[in-house]
């Protein structure tokens, strides 16, 4: 499995601590940034990074990281193909998996600690989409169109 990471400087340090754990879990982790503290970097760089990797790769997972995690989630939702949940309980990992196919977790490093962090991205990883023809058809919608009104 490989799992593309990134943050801006607010979630740098969860990034860091999200990466030693996942790595213990024998996972493959590509770090796409923040390298560094660098106070008001914008969330956008590695959300764009995280998301374009995880849409040239299938099957791949993408973990982001901010504040509030609503701007990653926004950022990541942009690219067709990716579909970001903005989860900060265990139960919303799964059921983002379970029921959306989700493929980007993002997640708040100012409301979710080290440990609820690490629960949510088992539930995510380790949780898979249930096929149903409802949900599938759902989720192709999500790409069909650009030119909403």
């Amino acid at each position: 499995m490989e799992i593309f990471i990134g943050a801006d400087y607010r979630g740098l340090e969860r990034k860091n601590q999200l990466a030693q754990y996942l790595k213990s879990r024998n996972v493959e982790i590509v770090d796409e940034g923040a390298y560094e503290y660098v106070e008001g970097d914008d969330f956008n760089t590695p959300a764009v990074k995280v998301s374009q990797a995880v849409r040239d790769n299938i099957g791949s997972f993408g973990i982001l990281i901010c504040d509030s995690a609503h701007g990653v989630t926004m950022q990541s939702n942009r690219f067709k193909g990716v579909r970001a949940a903005n989860c900060d309980s265990v139960e919303s990992a799964k059921l983002a998996r379970e029921h959306d196919d989700a493929n980007v977790l993002c997640m708040s490093a100012h409301f979710v600690d080290e440990e609820l962090m690490k629960q949510i991205v088992d539930a995510f990883l380790d949780t898979h989409f249930t096929n149903l023809e409802r949900r599938v058809r759902r989720i192709n919608l999500l790409d069909e169109r650009e030119d909403y009104a």
